[in-house]
């Protein structure tokens, strides 16, 4: 079987159930409180708890897929994750179910980068940005399928069944991959940087905790602090003892190439804001305007749509021809444009499908600079670095998504999602424009950034415009039989 189908079939499959486990956990926080007779707020550390996990095995999954191999170490991934979720399903227990998602998210942690890696090994530099095109699938689905898939399962069945949903994908995604993916090594991994380890899954974990709870406990509580602060320190110690080893588990040398840095920067902005608008949108939707999380849900859905009309239209015809830096600013400047448009938007009243049009143009807007960014990253990384690479893309990813989040409940928090009047407490739609504005500001910084940053001659090996397929009018005439 072509490997390029078999790694993308496992690859999008198992990053499908990644991030649609993120958004469809957060529809169930408020039942599973309820079912363990404590408070919503508690329960955040089930979230919590997954993010932090991510993080801290994040840096060593470009190591141990070049050890033991890419395939052993993908499907490994899928299988705690599976059998991590079967287990939270059952959890009888709010301290089980945190432990189970602790275990959950080491699979999660380690999957992304490594089949990424695969993935970017696979595909040839001028077929990247229709990789990039696959890749859009799992990225505009999950998060909109999430929250209707979620509100369905925790309103007809039990909120258990929104790890139980994880099991069939990641059983089909095993099996296939174990029967079609051809195994490939690294030849020379290094041996394992233990210290590297050590204070990269301690920092980024670290830091992760501090901004995901800074906004419920507070950013002066002195927890936030304590983290945000060893998180940073940890950080710094990381990159001078790093860059000190010869074959370091974070190859941070890497973002000494100019495409590589500058993509990097951009996927903590875009995720930053884009991540922060999926957040914020249901919250309005659910505590402003009364919808219940499936009528939530179907009305974010117009972004899946958007994103994937545009996807077709980026990778068939406009990255090879205009290339990455102007789509990606132009297309953060569309989020930044929309977002803002969302802000004034935001009212009491404001028709719900105005609102809808908006989410489409959102998701339209999206592959201009996620697939833009997937096709170059890797663009100038050689094949033996691509696994680190990987690793770092990751790892900037999931801080950008953690940001996002952080900074638009700070702002929600600090002007204050309600209000009393009279002797009512109703919603403060001005905090809710606030936020949408903040996460267009960070939008409207990544387009600068992509401007003055990128350099189309860089990622020049991925600007191939597709062939299309050979027509009978095109091929060769038979030799006349005489």
């Amino acid at each position: 079987m072509d490997q390029r189908f078999a790694v993308s079939a496992v690859y999008v499959a198992a990053l499908f159930l990644s991030i649609l486990d993120v958004t469809i956990v957060n529809v169930a926080i408020p039942t599973i409180g309820r079912d363990f007779h404590t408070p919503a707020a508690s329960v955040d550390v089930v979230v919590i708890g997954f993010l932090v996990s991510l993080a801290v095995f994040i840096p060593a999954s470009g190591w141990i897929g070049d050890r033991f191999g890419g395939k052993r170490t993908l499907l490994a991934a899928i299988t705690v994750f599976t059998l991590a979720s079967a287990l939270c399903g059952v959890a009888t227990s709010l301290g089980e179910l945190v432990v189970f998602r602790i275990i959950q998210g080491v699979g999660g942690g380690m999957l992304t980068p490594v089949g990424m890696a695969m993935l970017y090994r696979t595909f040839p530099p001028a077929e990247r940005v229709r990789l990039a095109g696959l890749l859009m699938i799992p990225t505009a689905l999950a998060p909109a399928l999430g929250p209707v898939i979620g509100g369905l399962l925790v309103t007809d069945l039990s909120w258990r069944w929104v790890f139980f949903v994880n099991l069939p994908i990641g059983v089909a995604a095993v099996i296939f991959g174990a029967l079609f993916v051809t195994e490939r090594r690294e030849s020379r991994p290094g041996s394992f940087d233990l210290s590297g380890f050590l204070l990269a899954g301690a920092g980024l974990g670290a830091l992760m905790y501090g901004v995901s709870e800074g906004p419920s406990q507070g950013w002066g509580s002195t927890a936030v602090l304590a983290t945000v602060g060893a998180g940073v320190v940890l950080l710094g110690v990381m990159v001078r003892v790093e860059m000190s080893v010869e074959q370091p588990m974070v190859n941070l040398r890497l973002l000494s190439d100019r495409l590589f840095r500058a993509t990097n920067v951009l996927v903590v902005l875009t995720m930053t804001g884009f991540f922060g608008v999926l957040y914020l949108v249901p919250l309005y939707y659910q505590d402003a305007r009364g919808l219940s999380a499936l009528n939530s849900g179907l009305s974010t859905f117009p972004e899946a749509i958007g994103v994937l009309i545009a996807a077709q239209l980026v990778s068939r015809y406009l990255y090879p021809a205009i290339g990455p830096r102007r789509l990606m600013g132009a297309g953060l400047l569309g989020i930044a444009a929309v977002t803002a448009a969302m802000a004034g938007a935001s009212g009491a009243h404001t028709s719900l499908w105005v609102l809808r049009l908006l989410m489409f143009a959102l998701g339209f807007c999206i592959p201009f600079v996620m697939m833009s960014m997937q096709a170059a990253a890797f663009a100038t990384i050689s094949p033996e670095s691509t696994g680190r690479a990987s690793t770092l893309f990751n790892a900037n990813r999931q801080l950008g998504g953690a940001v996002g989040v952080a900074l638009l409940s700070t702002v929600l928090a600090a002007i204050g999602p309600s209000r009393q009047v009279g002797a009512h407490l109703v919603a403060h739609v001005a905090a809710y424009r606030w936020a949408f504005l903040a996460a267009a500001a960070v939008a409207l910084a990544g387009s600068v950034t992509a401007l003055l940053t990128v350099r189309d001659a860089e990622a020049a090996s991925t600007m191939v415009r597709r062939r299309p397929p050979p027509t009978a009018a095109r091929r060769p005439e038979a030799a006349p039989q005489y």
